[in-house]
């Protein structure tokens, strides 16, 4: 049984919840503990986890978080700037899965978001227990 940490932005409260309750099923279904903690918005995600990673507390993590676009730049800056975060962490051996849903409007955040259509939250979960078994499997050919 590993320990995964599932790092929200929360900030559309119905979708963030959905994602999670899809993270948490494919965790609980896999035999796996989770925690959850709460960032102010996406562009915090990787630093979080991050902070988690120096803790040793945790075996691997997935990201849960939506941009929606907007009529700014801004939208460019979150989605891009929170996922190549997460790639360098993910490039330096962390087992991570990526949740945050960027999209147009919230039509198309609802579709991934519910577990019953695209689970996105759940997706992100399988994808990160599948990086953590990935690194097992790694680790023991070393020892």
């Amino acid at each position: 049984m590993a320990k995964f940490l599932i790092v929200e932005a929360r900030f559309y409260d119905e979708l963030n919840d959905m994602l999670i309750a899809g993270a948490t099923d494919a965790l609980k279904a896999a035999g796996h503990e989770h925690e959850i903690v709460t960032v102010p918005g996406a562009l915090e995600i990787p630093g979080a986890i991050s902070l988690a990673i120096e803790s040793d507390e945790y075996d691997g993590f997935v990201a849960i978080g939506v941009v929606i676009r907007g009529e700014t730049y801004h939208f460019e800056i979150v989605a891009g700037e929170s996922a190549r975060g997460i790639m360098a962490l993910t490039m330096d051996g962390a087992a991570i899965g990526n949740g945050i849903v960027t999209v147009e409007n919230e039509e198309q955040a609802l579709e991934r978001a519910d577990k019953a259509l695209k689970n996105k939250g759940g997706e992100a979960a399988r994808a990160a227990i599948a990086m953590h078994e990935l690194a097992m499997r790694f680790t023991a050919r070393q020892q």
